[in-house]
């Protein structure tokens, strides 16, 4: 049976892994497979869950990306209008005036990073000089760029950037008068019905919700508190349940969300990141033998990791969140390796 194969797949995998959280697959033609391993909180020996909370890093630009769509459709904004138009442009006197929303939105403005994927390995590094307990908004992040120059001409490349998501982020804030975190919780959370997520801070977390571990060679281990923002925010940071995040995926593709015509535009391969890989608007899209295999979203952050997926063909959406710097990404290809088996029909 398919679905007894898929678990047997995914318990296997957990186990061999010593995959530390939680997962949720589910399929039009199978019941849902889902399961959760290893600890929320290791001091204390609490188990995660199935419903337990995770950090979803940068996985969270997606709703970043709606949120600014929704406020397209509403006329509040253009994707072609210039966001320096929009801003105070005296706060970011080395940037150019030219870049547009639709650039932000898929990493092709040109504009400095706070945190440069490409150049930079350690995410806590920032955080030396840094207090990272400060960071609880997007403006907080602003000074730590704002006065860098360019990187590159608007429109000209793709260059993952997370400080291009704060400024959509403060985009929303200036025109729903709303801060980010309550917009979204607002006008996509409660939309979707998800009712166990939000941008919770690290110093006042709710109940049932995993701390994220920094695991080290010697298989010692410390919490993520003093190696990430506070707060999370545009760029990422938000924290979900595996169902939670399957019932974002239903509001988008339902268009509880958007209309169908926004939707298709956010769905849409503006831009080529690398092979197969292209950039929608906060999404992740993989195309093979000229159709779209899959939409999905990433994130990584010291002691989190996150993957989830929809794969249009099969009508297959995965969810898999980790409390650990490593791990979500063996169980999202072992998803994969099952459908690519053609074991789901």
């Amino acid at each position: 049976m398919p679905h007894q194969q898929l678990t047997a797949v995914m318990r296997s995998e957990a186990e061999a892994a010593a995959f530390s959280g939680a997962f949720l697959v589910t399929n039009t033609a199978l019941p849902a497979v889902t399961g959760a391993f290893r600890y929320a909180n290791k001091a204390d020996l609490t188990p995660n869950r199935a419903d337990t909370r995770f950090g979803i890093a940068s996985g969270c630009k997606l709703f970043t990306a709606i949120a600014v769509c929704q406020l397209v459709e509403q006329g509040r904004l253009s994707l072609v209008d210039k966001v320096m138009d929009v801003l105070d442009r005296t706060v970011f006197p080395q940037f150019s005036p030219d870049f547009t929303v639709h650039q932000l939105l898929t990493h092709s403005a040109g504009i400095p990073d706070y945190f440069d994927e490409e150049t930079m390995e350690d995410f806590a590094e920032l955080w030396t000089t840094r207090p990272m307990y400060l960071l609880r908004g997007p403006r907080d992040f602003v000074p730590m760029f704002s006065g860098l120059p360019m990187i590159s001409e608007p429109g000209t490349s793709f260059r993952y950037n997370n400080a291009g998501y704060i400024l959509l982020g403060l985009l929303v804030e200036k025109l729903s008068g709303l801060t980010f975190t309550d917009y979204v919780e607002q006008q996509i959370f409660a939309k979707c019905g998800m009712n166990d997520s939000g941008y919770f801070a690290l110093d006042a977390l709710p109940g049932n919700t995993a701390q994220g571990y920094i695991v080290k060679e010697d298989g010692t281990h410390t919490t993520n508190i003093y190696s990430i923002p506070v707060q999370g925010g545009a760029d990422g940071g938000a924290f979900v349940t595996a169902p939670d995040m399957l019932l974002l995926w239903e509001g988008l593709l339902q268009h509880r969300l958007l209309g169908p015509e926004m939707t298709a535009l956010l769905l849409t391969p503006h831009i080529h990141e690398d092979k197969d890989d292209y950039y929608g608007y906060g999404v992740w899209i993989t195309k093979r033998d000229s159709g779209m295999y899959k939409y999905h979203v990433m994130g990584y952050d010291p002691g989190v990791s996150f993957h989830s997926a929809h794969y249009p063909a099969s009508g297959t959406t995965a969810v898999v969140l980790c409390n650990e710097s490593r791990g979500a990404y063996r169980m999202q290809q072992a998803v994969e390796n099952w459908l690519n088996s053609g074991r789901e029909g």
